[in-house]
């Protein structure tokens, strides 16, 4: 018979219906299968939302490609998941939503995934690290960009020292008007691109190229998706500086913007160059795939530029239906993950297994302290201009602290965080 894992889910918007939904739909018919751990049934037994509708409409039109679940609504709606027996909760809110329900599905014995990016300060990924610690429990992180063909053959030439020693590098990512102006218009207010985009890009750079972070550096625009003078932006543009080891130096620039056009070519455009001793890495979303016109439906409703890496629903050549993609992938292997843990050898070893899981660097939040310090960097350097005062710098491991901010021409530097970042 079959081991049980039963999910619970925080929050049912587009990340859901594009990653979570095809996994938990596949794991109910497939189940989730290893030599090591056997035979688990995954369920999804809980959502908590808001209000509820979304989960109610998926309920009906889902049927029986999905399990019944319980729908947990209003403002307590993750402490009551959490409360219900779930032994893995899943957390796609916004982003500065992360932490609360994160905390209260650790606290109640569960392990944990949650999106990018996990948490905005140092502060709160000190205590869920401390906490998934004490509980003896995965806390993990969704970068789904690592496991992008590209990103995964880009480690392994920098892995092998085929590509030798990064000197700078650029990341672009343009996402059509929509996604500010409508999608996500409830959450947007005093939020940017850059936190809720960029760190992919952050990720990226920080688990390719290794290094030390040591500075970070922001601007940005505003005045399309809210006030010009207003915290809210309309697309940043970030410089990171790391050190490596032989002290040598490389810098990062990452644009992002959520205004573009809705009716842009490239939909959603992404593009990266790595510039390297011995050569040059450049990736290009539209380059690399295809494109498609469907009069009357592309860029909008179909995308022009298609990545079906990232998740594309096949009929497949036996004349199954299938949804796949590095964007579900991620996902699953995060069920997997857990299953060696809980299921793969004897009670006994379960430390030993939960120790092994938690060496992965490409998920576990205790190795995320260099991108979430980006992110605070980026938040105060935001926040500092939206009241008047830009061009504020934050250096990592300063005399002063681990995260401090300097404001041009002043000695009245801001701790944002004391210790060490690594």
């Amino acid at each position: 018979m079959a081991q049980q894992l039963r999910a619970g889910m925080v929050g049912m918007g587009m990340i859901f219906d594009e990653t979570y939904r095809p996994f938990f739909e596949k794991a109910k018919t497939a189940g989730v299968y290893d030599r090591g751990f056997g035979d688990i049934d995954v369920q999804l037994a809980g959502v908590a939302t808001k209000t509820g509708k979304r989960a109610e409409v998926y309920a009906q039109s889902a049927g029986d490609r999905i399990h019944r679940f319980q729908n947990f609504v209003g403002d307590q709606a993750a402490d009551q998941l959490a409360q219900s027996g779930v032994h893995f909760g899943c957390v796609a809110t916004p982003d500065d939503r992360h932490f609360a329900a994160s905390k209260v599905l650790l606290e109640a014995g569960a392990h944990l995934l949650v999106e990018k990016p996990s948490v905005l300060t140092l502060q709160e990924l000190d205590q869920l690290v401390a906490l998934a610690d004490r509980k003896g429990l995965l806390a993990k992180v969704v970068y789904h960009k690592l496991l992008d063909p590209d990103h995964k053959k880009l480690r392994t030439l920098v892995h092998d020292n085929v590509l030798k020693h990064v000197n700078n590098g650029y990341c672009s990512l343009l996402e059509p008007k929509q996604i500010s102006g409508a999608q996500f218009s409830e959450w947007i207010t005093g939020r940017n691109p850059g936190t809720y985009v960029a760190v992919h890009y952050i990720k990226l750079i920080d688990f390719t190229f290794s290094g030390k972070l040591k500075t970070v550096m922001a601007s940005g625009q505003r005045g399309i998706v809210g006030p010009k003078d207003g915290p809210t932006w309309d697309s940043t543009q970030m410089r990171m500086v790391y050190e490596y080891d032989d002290g040598r130096e490389a810098a990062f620039d990452i644009h992002t913007s959520w205004v573009t056009p809705d009716n842009f070519p490239g939909y959603v455009e992404q593009e990266v160059q790595f510039r390297f001793d011995n050569g040059v890495w450049n990736g290009h979303s539209r380059k690399r795939g295809v494109e498609l016109t469907v009069e009357g439906q592309t860029p909008t409703k179909l995308k022009t530029t298609i990545n079906t890496h990232y998740n594309g629903t096949f009929v497949e050549p036996w004349g199954e239906r299938s949804q796949r993609g590095y964007g579900i992938e991620v996902i699953e292997r995060f069920v997997r993950e857990v299953a060696f843990v809980e299921f793969a050898g004897s009670s006994s070893g379960r430390a030993e297994r939960l120790a092994q899981m938690r060496k992965l660097s490409y998920n576990d939040l205790a190795s995320d302290r260099q991108v979430v310090a980006a992110v605070q960097a980026l938040e105060a350097i935001l926040d500092r201009a939206a009241k008047g005062q830009p061009d504020c710098v934050v250096r990592v491991n300063d005399a002063r602290g681990g995260l401090v901010l300097c404001p041009p021409g002043s000695n009245e530097c801001e701790v944002l965080y004391g210790p060490r970042i690594s």
